[in-house]
């Protein structure tokens, strides 16, 4: 009995550092290679804590493999976006300037339900309201709403707004986002005129945003990402 309990907390003791190596987003929002990970781990952990038999050499090894695995992923999909969307995945908007995306909820598997529900979580009761919903990778539902409708409306106050679209990644680690750019309506012209305008190369930026009207943000690589 007390040997259970101390293999019990070894292991646990493992598993915590080993989900702090892993990254503090393993804790909060799984993406699926996480999620497939963090599963495989916890019933790799449980045979050694149940069968005083085994090793716990039989526990560790595969769990440290794993992550050295979840490592190994996080890293090609830092660097490859390809790569990153077949494991991943892609966000999808299901609520598209305030039209409903019947396809993309199919897709999903969203029910009408399920829908109104995330919205309600996120303080939103009006499906006027609502000028985007996207369904980001890790399940969670992102939402814009349209000028004048939030709490302490624009409309109310009398202030005239304008609707500029929402902001989007359109460099990401120097690589283009091309479904993003066309969702803004822009193309590698425009970007190319930006970029000589703001005399950056595609290489040097780490993230770059931009919205339906043309206004964008840049941040650039810091030096030691930048070698």
């Amino acid at each position: 009995m007390i040997i259970s309990a101390i293999r019990t907390v070894l292991l646990y003791t493992i598993i915590i550092i080993t989900v702090r190596i892993m990254g503090k987003r393993q804790i909060s929002e799984l993406q699926t290679s996480e999620l497939v990970i963090t599963m495989l781990m916890s019933d790799i952990a449980a045979i050694p804590m149940q069968d005083t038999d085994q090793s716990m050499l039989s526990g560790i090894i595969p769990i440290f493999i794993l992550v050295i695995c979840e490592i190994l992923i996080s890293v090609l999909m830092l660097k490859n976006s390809k790569f990153r969307k077949l494991i991943c995945g892609k966000p999808v908007i299901v609520i598209n300037d305030g039209k409903i995306d019947q396809k993309a909820m199919s897709e999903l598997r969203i029910s009408t339900e399920e829908l109104f529900e995330e919205l309600r979580q996120k303080d939103v009761f009006r499906l006027e309201d609502v000028a985007f919903a996207i369904i980001e990778t890790n399940g969670k539902m992102s939402i814009l709403k349209k000028p004048g409708s939030d709490t302490v409306t624009a409309k109310q106050l009398g202030v005239q707004t304008h609707d500029n679209g929402m902001q989007t990644v359109i460099v990401s680690d120097g690589e283009i986002a091309a479904s993003s750019m066309k969702f803004c309506n822009l193309d590698k012209n425009w970007l190319k005129n930006t970029l000589i305008r703001e005399k950056i190369k595609l290489s040097d930026i780490f993230i770059m945003t931009a919205d339906k009207s043309q206004k964008y943000q840049i941040i650039k690589k810091e030096q030691k990402y930048n070698a």
